[in-house]
């Protein structure tokens, strides 16, 4: 038996041999049994006072409780440390971690320096079990941790370590393990981003990830298809393959860099994982604390926003919108498309607000062979993108780097060659996918064109899904092609009132060469 018909039309062929592979080599059909979360309350951090017990999160408080045995704890190193902001990047950031097994009193030490960890918070606990027979899984536990630090200064490096009883991070032989994290700055100042989609775990992923770190980020966006732990991707519980430990593998690979630098995720069609909840997102409410200030936390965790210096981020989930994977089509009922409106109306009227950089998975304009654009996005979001000037959009789905020309009403406003500058506030939005993290690559219609081996063509074949199925199109709008693993660096520069404020993004390459590179330009309010 081969790849179903309806996945098939989805998958690249890389991804229907890793499908058959996994469905075929080990025991993947689902035969019953309940996947359930556990949580234990946890606490906050507030500087000078003593860390007081947190109300559990909406998301955590419907986990049933769990318990199970402990070990002695020195025997229990966690591992898979990931930062993430909370809803302001200068005063909340969420320190996160996993351990093997059951453990007793997990927390988190913080201080200004190394030699002073006094600060001593209490974590909150996540259990994830997977029972026999849900995929490829076996019966497994997984104990994710969560220390939510609030009330800190803004633009400072903290020290922290993770332990539990018998794992003490401020004692001599573990120093080692501590790690840093610095919040926003309360003002505009210059910084780096990083991005890109579609990791899953390997050594395309691991090779982007150290270069990552060379790029000194402040924060890192996750465009979705984080880990691949469904390799099927179509969010049914009959998707062949899953294995809940590939998460395990994830983030330890991703620990060298989400350990400092907050690693903020949007979510894809891989990571509706159908098992854990009606949505799909009940694994990865365990696995992550996001900001909690989107429209639908109980079916929308991955849809947030938050400010750094000056510029706005908003994650968004394109599951939602999409015609051509439509396991999640219309879960919001449209508040999420209300609420993207009410975000970008209220950012661009804000005076300390100069950009704005949208993220998700699903891609608005490509040309790649695989899944090419999805129309839900332009048909929800698009209209908004182009009413509210949005400076930078930035997708995955496609394995691949692809860059547009200035769009808009699907058109080319300008043309945007290699080193040239938009101008949203008078002509239209640029668009990156950004979906080369990591795994099987894809294929364009079309030669590739980057910098230093510039091939432009103004006439490439391309398709639209749409409620009707695929529709093919030619388009003119792409600039910039890349075929081999990649991600993005934006560098942010502000610049004083009604002077001109910068963007620049630019592709970069598994071997660290730049094939891409574009300004996006305002007058700084």
């Amino acid at each position: 038996m081969g790849v179903p018909a309806e996945l098939a039309e989805r998958m690249s062929m890389a991804e229907q041999h890793e499908y058959l592979r996994a469905r075929f080599s080990r025991r993947t059909m689902v035969r019953g049994g309940a996947v359930t979360l556990g949580a234990i309350a946890g606490g906050v951090f507030v500087p000078g006072a003593v860390a007081q017990a947190a109300v559990p999160s909406q998301a955590s408080a419907t986990y049933a409780a769990t318990s199970g045995e402990s070990v002695d704890g020195a025997l229990v190193s966690p591992f898979g440390r990931h930062l993430a902001f909370g809803n302001d990047p200068s005063t909340e950031v969420t320190v996160s971690w996993q351990v093997p097994i059951n453990v007793k009193k997990p927390f988190v030490r913080i201080g200004a320096h190394p030699w002073d960890l006094s600060r001593k918070i209490e974590a909150e606990v996540r259990t994830l079990y997977t029972p026999a027979g849900v995929g490829a899984s076996g019966d497994h536990t997984q104990y994710y941790l969560h220390a939510k630090l609030t009330h800190l200064r803004p633009g400072k490096t903290y020290y922290y370590g993770v332990g539990h009883a018998g794992f003490d991070p401020a004692e001599a032989h573990l120093l080692g393990t501590l790690g840093t994290f610095t919040t926003a700055p309360d003002h505009k100042k210059a910084f780096t981003f990083t991005a890109f989609g579609d990791e899953g775990v390997g050594y395309h992923g691991l090779a982007n990830n150290s270069l990552l770190l060379g790029q000194n980020p402040a924060f890192h966006l996750h465009a979705g298809d984080i880990c691949y732990a469904d390799p099927a991707g179509a969010g049914q519980t009959t998707d062949a393959g899953f294995d809940s430990r590939t998460w395990d593998q994830f983030l330890a690979q991703t620990e060298s860099v989400a350990k400092s630098v907050p690693w903020m995720p949007a979510y894809g069609n891989h990571d509706m994982e159908a098992w854990y909840s009606p949505n799909g997102y009940g694994g990865e409410d365990a696995r992550w604390n996001l900001p909690d200030n989107g429209p639908d936390k109980k079916n929308l965790p991955g849809v947030y926003s938050f400010v750094y210096g000056n510029t706005a981020i908003i994650s968004l989930d394109a599951n939602d919108v999409s015609f051509e994977i439509p396991a999640n089509l219309g879960i919001s009922g449209g508040t999420q498309t209300k609420w993207l409106e009410a975000q970008l109306k209220k950012y661009r009227a804000a005076h300390d607000i100069d950009f704005v950089v949208i993220f998700f998975h699903h891609c608005a304009y490509c040309t790649s062979t695989a899944h090419s654009s999805e129309g839900g996005v332009r048909n929800e979001w698009v209209p908004l993108f182009e009413k509210y000037t949005v400076d930078l959009v930035i997708n995955g789905h496609n394995h691949q780097y692809e860059r547009t020309d200035v769009i808009k009403k699907d058109a080319v406003v300008k043309k945007l060659p290699i080193g040239g500058t938009a101008y949203p506030e008078t002509e239209g939005v640029v668009y990156v996918t950004a979906g080369a993290a990591g795994r099987s690559l894809y294929a364009f219609s079309a030669p590739d064109s980057y910098e230093g081996h510039v091939a432009d063509l103004d006439s490439v074949a391309a398709f639209v899904n749409t409620k009707d199925g695929k529709v093919n199109e030619t388009v003119a709008w792409s600039r910039v092609r890349y075929l081999n693993y990649s991600f993005l660096r934006v560098d942010v520069q502000p610049a004083s009132k009604g002077r001109t404020t910068t963007l620049t993004v630019r592709g970069i390459a598994e071997t660290g060469a730049e094939i891409d590179r574009f300004t996006v330009a305002r007058k700084a309010k």
